[in-house]
């Protein structure tokens, strides 16, 4: 299941194992690049927070995880509007993790990993995404 632009959801085959979000085109990217990459992409649910108020991102993200089940989370920005509002179901949802700062790398590690806890797979995706950060060059 994925959000186009048109903030309609639309379903692929496979279990959904985490829902992408961020500002703009930022989730439809990743998931696309995730997809190519590796085929996985329908893993992942892209919802983006463009036009859409701080309440009307936690209710979309509120709606797809009771839809899907799905309790791992991978924000563009630690402190985002998309992001905020996934700290918000956090309250209520203790058994969630969220990873901020996502990039390409982190996501996939997520989308390899066998099946493992939430927690587990976030933490080590988001060591592969913190390890895939390097700078080349330049004099400091």
């Amino acid at each position: 299941m994925t959000s186009s632009s048109d903030g309609k959801e639309h379903s692929a085959a496979g279990e959904v194992r985490a829902i992408v979000v961020g500002h703009g085109s930022y989730p439809e990217g990743m998931i696309d690049a995730v997809d190519r990459i590796t085929g996985r992409g329908h893993l992942l649910v892209g919802i983006s927070n463009r036009d859409l108020s701080a309440g009307e991102i936690e209710t979309r993200l509120r709606e797809c995880t009771a839809t899907t089940g799905v309790k791992v989370f991978f924000s563009d920005l630690p402190a985002g509007s998309a992001t905020l509002a996934v700290r918000r179901l956090l309250r209520d949802h203790t058994d969630c993790v969220l990873v901020t700062g996502a990039n390409l790398a982190a996501l996939l590690d997520f989308v390899f990993q066998p099946p493992m806890s939430a927690v587990d797979a976030a933490h080590h995706a988001a060591e592969k995404g913190r390890l895939a950060v390097i700078v080349n060059g330049g004099a400091w």
